[in-house]
């Protein structure tokens, strides 16, 4: 799968962190999930080993002890926890504003996730989000997921978008790694890391929310940019 899928430039979003703040509430369902196998989580540990990581990882790391069946069970048990504790949720500010941009200028837009489909439908419902994002590629559903390319470069093959002239929204190191990694040019959403490491890691800059004003003119520089320039 070539970096430059087609000719359009696309805005594509991570979920959790990216899109809502949510990395809370995951931290508690992981919490209450591993406590009564021993395992105690903090949130250092979660955002160095778990934030933005598929569950297939997760599992690796820390449910190396069981049986792959179980580590399913104790993970699907994790996302079911989630999902029932969720309260209200919010996008993150600016994001209404960056799709109607998108609209105007017939940006195709997409969300690129390791969260299982099940959470991405409930909280893009929840968030308001569902019918203007319909395209949704889950990273557990391919045959990898990030830090690997290829959700992204999946992304790109779905909404006909070029590398060269897309951008990422990313909050964690596996993400903003797959993305770039994939060509296009990431911004680092520092919901839960600075944007010094996001930068580190490959963002073009970080950002607090979608209100960024460096958001709308990096855009507009890849809208510009021709294909492989």
């Amino acid at each position: 799968m070539s970096p430059a899928s087609g000719v359009t430039p696309a805005l594509l979003f991570d979920l959790d962190g990216t899109l809502v703040d949510s990395d809370g509430d995951h931290l508690i369902a992981f919490q209450k999930v591993f406590a009564p196998l021993g395992i105690e989580l903090d949130r250092a540990t979660y955002m160095a080993q778990i934030m933005g990581a598929s569950n297939a990882m997760i599992g690796e790391r820390f449910l190396a002890h069981l049986a792959a069946a179980e580590r399913d069970v104790v993970l699907d048990a994790k996302e079911a926890t989630y999902r029932e504790g969720l309260g209200a949720l919010q996008a993150t500010p600016g994001v209404a504003e960056l799709l109607a941009y998108a609209q105007v200028h017939d940006l195709p837009c997409a969300v690129v996730t390791n969260a299982p489909r099940a959470n991405a439908d409930v909280v893009l419902a929840a968030i308001g989000l569902h019918e203007r994002l319909p395209i949704v590629v889950i990273g557990g559903e391919l045959k990898r997921s990030k830090p690997d390319p290829l959700p992204y470069l999946t992304a790109l093959q779905l909404t006909g978008a070029s590398a060269a002239r897309a951008v990422a929204f990313e909050d964690s190191v596996s993400g903003v790694r797959a993305a770039a990694a994939a060509g296009i040019a990431v911004v680092g959403i520092t919901t839960g890391l600075s944007a010094r490491r996001l930068v580190a890691e490959g963002a073009e800059f970080g950002a607090a929310d979608f209100h960024d004003s460096r958001i709308y003119q990096l855009i507009e520089r890849r809208r510009a940019r021709q294909d492989g320039g």
